[in-house]
């Protein structure tokens, strides 16, 4: 979760010498049949279809997903219908297409509970349900988690300062999905997603060294070999020949095609096009050429585990297809809407129908994908397009649902932080314009994207001022590109410029007065500029117009705390935990309240809810620094020292140059007569922060390692 630079995480107060700081489906059955096939779903992030040895890969070698396609069914055509994870993993558990279900994009939207899952459909008929995700785009608070036992999306907290995105790798999310499957006695359903193929490509030893050339790949190899321990658990267990198990991915990866340097901007195959394996029992291996998409998966699964389908799916069953008989002949919607929503340029969607792909957007696209898979030759100049745009707008209409098209959009501050740091174009800005040019379409817009990536890479080579350079000349031009002012003001920041930050955001939020996403950016660094009063003016402002962002009401909290404000603090961080109740800089926030408001009243129920409250914090991020230091000063407060020091030995190891730990770890070690320790840890201390210090406390901390030193 976010952490915040002047929240009640890190406060200081000396005390005692110490610096403290949907309801399942109908026709749910009891029980379960005997013998009926588990499911294991398994979704790999980003991932081209092009690099699967099975789909005629060269570069990489993944002889886990090779060995299970040898013994599946193929589909060499499978789509997605939208180049973002969360609503290609929405399509894909609710077997319908965004017109439908209303997620078009990571940040924005949230599944309603209205709606139908896999999960929630099998859960009814007996299937112990788990869900196993590495990374933030789907995250519980998205709605993905109706219909699931277990919904285990563990992968930790970040900073919102930072650009690169925290992951759970691969090896973490199959040993949590291993641990669960060893305690299930009747059918289940696991969904196992790996995040690693994602931006940035960090690929561990030693695929690292072995495809130095091509990071991409080498996280390619690592998620195959990973997979390669839940196959074999699956294997030695016996739960192979009795599991139905589907491979595909969320999308693929431009990597430069057509000018896109990774996904979620264009629709092209290099995005679009995913594998999609299934071995089933009694389904003899082989391979199907005709068109398939997301939305198929959950028929398919119906009929492969002999479980009646639901009404309302928009996918056909690709059974009789994996059984050499007629493919599926419907037409596939597709969209790629993120710079739609988030900037108001010109949407882009489209129809797959045999081997025509259209593309509606102000410049049309019209290929041959027998001829031209790769999609180099627009035949729309030379076409007539009446027929493909009333076909497209006639599948549009009959996709589309009325509660798709006023799906409620659900961002928060920690959304759109985390999703920035992946690449994405993370706001809550509704699109005003209705009619669009050529000037809108992405094509035409291209160069200010890949600028903004040109800033990101010179930002991650550590070229800071030449990363500022490229998203001013941004903003000069597109007053509209968010992420250009968000971003410049973040590298501000991390210069000490905070002021400049501040009018960054100023700017931002005079030229885009309804982006939300602005306007908490910008309450935010009024925070952080130390301006509450201002601050508390916009966030409010913001809450007024979307009252369910956790990150918001939460430095709302932080602003109110910083004015001694507790009970307002309080009611703010109640409003955070309500929306989302798993949020640990929040509990960590109540954590440092509660031990506030004991010292002033040395009510002792207090103090053991500061220490609840930063064990929840613990529990949920255990390497969150804030939480183990604040659970430091109340167990010190409480009486246990050697709980103290160990909690503060721990935020010294996750942040060695935390000051307040640093400090209270050399106080307490001195008083127990160690003062080799003592000294360690008040030179450290010294280190950082010596020179901020007024001269009364110069003295008094020479003092102390003069003390120490005798």
């Amino acid at each position: 979760m976010i952490r915040v630079s002047r929240s009640a995480a890190a406060f200081l107060v000396l005390i005692a010498g110490l610096l403290i700081p949907s309801a399942a489906a109908s026709g749910t059955t009891a029980g379960q049949e005997k013998g009926r096939p588990n499911l294991l779903l398994i979704t790999v992030d980003t991932l081209r279809a092009d690099r699967l040895g099975c789909y005629g890969g060269r570069e990489v070698k993944t002889p886990t997903i090779d060995a299970l396609a040898s013994r599946s069914v193929l589909f060499e055509r499978a789509f997605a219908h939208t180049p973002l994870t969360l609503p290609s993993h929405t399509s894909i558990l609710l077997g319908t297409t965004p017109p439908f279900h209303g997620v078009h994009d990571n940040s924005g939207f949230i599944v309603r509970d209205e709606f139908l899952t896999l999960a929630e459909w099998l859960k009814g008929r007996g299937y112990a349900t788990g869900a196993f995700v590495g990374a933030f785009p789907l995250d519980s608070r998205f709605g993905l988690t109706q219909g699931f036992d277990v919904y285990d999306d563990d992968y930790g907290s970040q900073s919102r300062d930072e650009f690169v995105f925290v992951e759970r790798k691969a090896e973490v999310v199959v040993d949590r999905a291993i641990s669960w499957l060893k305690d299930r006695k009747g059918p289940w359903f696991a969904w196992v997603h790996c995040f690693d193929p994602h931006q940035p490509y960090q690929p561990p030893e030693p695929f690292s060294s072995q495809y130095k050339g091509s990071a991409y790949d080498g996280e390619v190899a690592y998620v195959d070999s990973a997979l390669g321990k839940l196959m074999g658990f699956l294997k030695a267990n016996g739960f192979e020949s009795g599991t139905t198990v589907v491979l595909t991915a969320d999308h693929g990866e431009s990597l430069g095609e057509h000018g896109e340097m990774t996904h979620g901007y264009f629709a092209y195959n290099a995005t679009l096009h995913v594998p999609l394996i299934i071995a089933s029992p009694g389904l003899k291996p082989g391979r199907a050429a005709g068109n398939a998409s997301h939305i198929d998966i959950f028929p398919t699964v119906c009929d492969a585990l002999s479980v009646p389908k639901p009404a309302g799916l928009q996918g056909v069953s690709l059974w009789a297809a994996a059984k050499g008989k007629a493919d599926p002949v419907q037409p596939i919607y597709f969209e790629a809407l993120t710079a739609y929503y988030n900037r108001g340029w010109a949407p882009l969607r489209g129809t797959i129908e045999g081997n025509t792909k259209f593309m509606d957007s102000p410049i049309p696209e019209l290929y041959d994908l027998e001829k031209d898979f790769h999609e180099q030759n627009n035949l729309a100049g030379a076409a007539g397009l009446g027929a493909h745009k009333k076909a497209f707008d006639e599948l549009m209409k009959s996709q589309s649902s009325a509660g798709g098209a006023a799906a409620a959009r659900k961002v928060d501050r920690d959304t759109s932080e985390k999703l920035r740091s992946l690449g994405y174009l993370a706001s809550l800005q509704a699109p005003q314009k209705k009619t669009f040019t050529e000037a809108d379409d992405l094509k035409t817009l291209l160069p200010f994207q890949n600028l903004w990536m040109q800033a990101l890479s010179a930002y991650y080579g550590g070229k800071l001022d030449e990363a500022v350079r490229m998203l001013k000349e941004i903003i000069s031009q597109r007053t509209d590109f968010d992420l250009a002012y968000t971003y410049l003001a973040n590298l501000y920041k991390e210069k000490g410029r905070r002021n400049d930050a501040v009018d960054v955001l100023l700017e931002a939020y005079g030229n885009n007065p309804r982006s939300f996403r602005i306007m908490t950016s910008y309450g935010i660094a009024l925070i952080d500029a130390g301006r509450n009063d201002e601050a508390l003016d916009v966030l409010n402002k913001a809450v007024g117009i979307i009252d369910f962002d956790p990150e918001a009401w939460n430095y709302i909290g932080v602003a109110h705390w910083n004015k001694g404000e507790l009970d307002a603090a309080l009611k703010a961080y109640e409003r955070a935990l309500a929306i989302d109740n798993n949020y640990a800089i929040v509990f960590n926030n109540l954590g440092s309240l509660h031990l506030s408001e004991f010292l002033k009243g040395k009510r002792p129920e207090l103090l053991s809810k500061a220490v609840a409250n930063f064990r929840r914090a613990i529990e949920l991020d255990p390497v969150y620094a804030s939480a183990w230091n604040g659970l430091g000063a109340a167990l010190k407060m409480s009486g246990d020292v050697d709980g103290a020091l160990a909690a503060w030995k721990k935020a010294v190891e996750l942040k060695p140059d935390f000051s307040y730990p640093l400090y209270n770890l050399g106080l307490i070690l001195l008083t127990r007569g160690d003062k080799a320790q003592a000294l360690v840890y008040f030179t450290k201390y010294k280190e950082g922060n010596y020179a901020s210090l007024p001269p009364n406390e110069k003295t008094k901390l020479d003092a102390l390692i003069q003390k120490c030193r005798e």
